[in-house]
């Protein structure tokens, strides 16, 4: 009587496991001390598996950052080529987009993951920044810059403008990831977002009508 196959994973999902047992390992031992076997082990593969999709720890992490993050930084470029002819939307929609990505625990764990690694290895900074820094700022400046020209905006540096604009998610991510300050339900992070936007786009300073 024939034996009854065993059970195998097809091969096309294998990559984001051992990306997910990287991710996991990384966050609880960080990179240095996690070691290629270590990923196989935990993915339920063997070390030459590995090594057949990701030839080292390097191609691993940027592999983690470009299935997370690239698709935000390529998203946000795409509102920078499909405006809606009001800037001020835009940021917010920028905004919300990045901000919603990043309401994901597993998404906001890789930008922590680069933070906590960037001093002892630069490289995986300058993959991130490459990826998705680069990216997302110059898309950002488009918009800020479209609409200083149409006077929607006053006149301000672009380039500090939009780092104005994308520093409090991070500030948020790290408060929270770090801190433990805020919380990772939808609600208050929605309720965050939205007071990033309204002090954004209105200042703290109260009108000289409402004193």
């Amino acid at each position: 009587m024939p034996q009854t196959p065993k059970f195998r994973r097809r091969p096309t999902a294998r990559p984001d496991e051992v990306l997910d047992a990287a991710l996991d390992l990384f966050i609880e031992r960080g990179f240095a001390m996690t070691r290629v076997e270590d990923i196989a082990e935990r993915a339920g593969i063997s070390k030459g598996a590995v090594y057949l999709y990701f030839p080292n720890k390097e191609a691993l992490i940027e592999a983690i950052v470009k299935r997370a993050l690239v698709p935000v930084a390529e998203n946000v470029a795409a509102l920078a080529k499909n405006l809606s002819g009001d800037p001020a939307e835009d940021i917010v929609r920028m905004i919300q987009l990045v901000g919603g990505r990043l309401g994901d625990q597993r998404t906001a764990a890789v930008p922590r993951l680069i933070l906590s690694e960037a001093k002892l290895f630069p490289e995986l900074a300058a993959i991130y920044r490459r990826e998705i820094l680069d990216r997302g700022l110059a898309a950002g400046k488009i918009v800020l810059e479209r609409g200083m020209q149409s006077g929607r905006f006053r006149r301000i540096d672009p380039d500090h403008a939009v780092r104005a604009v994308v520093g409090p998610l991070i500030a948020n991510l790290i408060l929270f990831q770090v801190f433990g300050l805020g919380s990772a339900e939808r609600e208050a992070q929605e309720s965050f977002l939205r007071s990033h936007v309204d002090i954004l786009m209105n200042g703290l300073l109260r009108e000289k009508d409402d004193e």
